[in-house]
């Protein structure tokens, strides 16, 4: 990347990957960045587990995390298809989109990964206040001027909105889109891993849509399973293992031995499948998107971090390759992420409706490869 062309000025908010990668790569290059994060704990704790495709270790290989998160993490080349008493029926290869030099996924503990990106945000240079928001966006011309909730104030020559999923600042600079269900929800929890279990094995039908897992180090997994979306209030928290073990219970394979370590349900996390995609522009003025404030989908092809990630990564090259940071710039930035985002959240939305509607002749594997494939091209 190049450096920046004169002294510029970042407010990054938002502390989740795409915050994260956007800070490193913009005060690698000189530019001075503030980061807020509203969690006091810099989200350092949330989470069970994530799987990482090759597009998404592409760019953090440029972030320059890649060793912590290759020895962190369990690498794997290969997905299992089996039937709901654990036979397996199928193993295929997976697609190394990141290149034949990174592993096709790499499954790690959430918080591991949120850790090592902090570290590096740290490290370099950036100015990291937590259990801070902010409460007011000024905007004119130039610049910025931003109220924060502890009363003190900055000007900035650009706030990046990486506030997740429910972002404030994205209903604050009038962008109405908002996360809409899809119909499905997922129970995730980490567990020990079995020593059988190497890479990731899916099995669809029985109990739930999906049962799978994904080996995220040596001795640790994470487990997942996808059923149709109920009332939240309908499920008392103190029940989760209890609703998970139950959903699990009906998986053979390695399953019982992971749905005996299915006991503490503060440890469980239940959430709802939704699907957002803003339209037109990720930026109002001074003040842009990027990672799930911009667009949101399923994780059946295991690939919102990934785009949040890219997010940051053509972000930060246009920004830097730009004297004036205009409209041009930040519409580029949606020109070039959009056709590709816009083809993720459609094929996960779409696998999760052939589920939900029954359709058995669906071709799950033909669009997954599709898109996989589109995914090895450089964002």
């Amino acid at each position: 990347m190049t450096t920046a062309p004169a002294a510029r000025s970042v407010l990054v908010i938002g502390g989740g990957a795409a915050g994260n990668a956007t800070a490193i790569l913009l005060r690698r290059a000189g530019v001075q960045v503030d980061l807020i994060e509203a969690r006091s704990d810099g989200n350092a704790t949330a989470g069970s587990g994530i799987t990482l495709g090759g597009n998404a270790l592409r760019v953090l290989r440029e972030l320059g995390v890649w060793p912590q998160v290759e020895e962190s993490g369990f690498g794997f080349g290969e997905v299992g298809i089996a039937a709901v008493d654990g036979t397996i029926l199928h193993v295929a290869p997976d697609l190394r989109a990141g290149g034949d030099d990174l592993p096709a996924t790499v499954g790690m503990q959430r918080p591991r990964l949120q850790q090592i990106l902090i570290d590096a945000v740290r490290a370099g240079g950036t100015t990291v206040r937590l259990g801070i928001t902010a409460d007011s966006l000024d905007q004119d011309g130039e610049g910025v001027d931003v109220r924060f909730s502890d009363g003190s104030r900055g000007r900035y020559d650009l706030v990046v909105a990486a506030d997740g999923l429910n972002s404030a600042t994205r209903a604050a600079i009038g962008i109405t889109d908002k996360p809409e269900p899809t119909g499905m929800a997922i129970w995730r929890v980490a567990a020990p891993r079995p020593a059988a279990v190497t890479r990731t094995d899916l099995a669809y039908g029985g109990p739930a849509f999906i049962a799978g897992y994904c080996p995220t180090s040596e001795d640790t997994l994470y487990a997942y399973v996808v059923e149709k979306n109920r009332d939240r209030a309908s499920i008392a928290p103190e029940t989760y293992a209890d609703e998970m073990r139950r959903l699990t219970s009906g998986y053979g394979g390695a399953w019982p031995e992971i749905t005996a370590s299915i006991t503490d349900s503060s440890v469980i996390n239940y959430t709802w499948f939704d699907r957002m995609l803003v339209e037109g522009s990720w930026h109002r003025g001074k003040v842009v998107l990027v990672g799930d404030a911009a667009h949101c989908c399923p994780p059946t092809i295991a690939q919102g971090a990934a785009m949040s990630l890219e997010d940051a990564l053509v972000l930060a090259e246009l920004l830097l390759a730009s004297e004036v940071w205009d409209d041009e710039v930040l519409q580029n930035y949606y020109d070039r992420r959009i056709p590709r985002v816009r083809a993720v959240v459609d094929a996960s939305v779409q696998i999760g409706r052939w589920q939900l509607d029954g359709v058995r002749d669906a071709d799950v594997p033909g669009l997954m490869g599709r898109t996989m494939h589109m995914l090895k091209e450089l964002p």
